[in-house]
């Protein structure tokens, strides 16, 4: 009886943990590692991809689509490494999301916020950027992550509302060429008799 007992005490022990949870896999580098590893995920990340560039508070996700490279290296640093190699690529371009937060954060409440700023905009320049509430942009990687990859570059930036963040979007493929094809696609159905069975 007590050996019944506790084979099935194992047996829900184990059926307990293979049901949790998969966490994000935590990638801790040095400064010069972390080029290598975003070099080699660039060219698997596409349309709908996400690539974040967050401050050192930003929180660990639970989502099994995110991976967290911590960088160990300021914000605009790296921010400008990614923005680099994706102008050097030619199968993704990114749309830029900023918190709008940020545009009320002022040396005030925290130093440093005003030359942030400003030195984010210039590192930025010729680049659309949108801006969104934050919770707006948890929302959108909530729904991403949960089918396409989202890679997370942790930095050691102390300054809230700073996060920067690219969803990815084909280089070689605009929304109006897309309306095109779905347009003549819709005309061209339109246009088909209907064959009955």
């Amino acid at each position: 009886m007590k050996k019944k007992l506790l084979f099935n005490l194992l047996l829900i022990i184990l059926i307990m943990n293979s049901c949790t949870t998969k966490t994000p896999d935590v990638i801790t580098t040095t400064t010069s590692d972390w080029k290598s590893k975003f070099d080699e995920e660039l060219p698997f990340l596409g349309h709908r991809n996400w690539i974040l560039v967050v401050d050192k508070a930003f929180p660990m996700q639970s989502s099994a689509g995110m991976e967290v490279i911590n960088t160990n290296e300021n914000l605009i640093p790296v921010l400008e490494y990614v923005m680099g190699q994706l102008k050097a690529t030619s199968h993704v371009r990114p749309i830029i999301y900023t918190d709008q937060e940020l545009n009320y954060v002022h040396d005030n409440l925290s130093t440093g916020a005003d030359a942030f700023r400003t030195t984010l905009h210039n590192t930025l320049v010729g680049t659309e950027i949108k801006t969104l509430l934050h919770d707006s942009v948890f929302t959108k990687l909530d729904e991403s992550s949960k089918l396409f990859k989202v890679v997370v570059l942790k930095t050691e930036c102390t300054i809230p509302y700073s996060s920067v963040f690219m969803q990815l979007d084909c280089a070689y493929w605009s929304s109006d060429k897309e309306q095109s094809l779905r347009k003549a696609m819709a005309q061209d159905l339109n246009n088909k008799p209907s064959v009955n069975p």
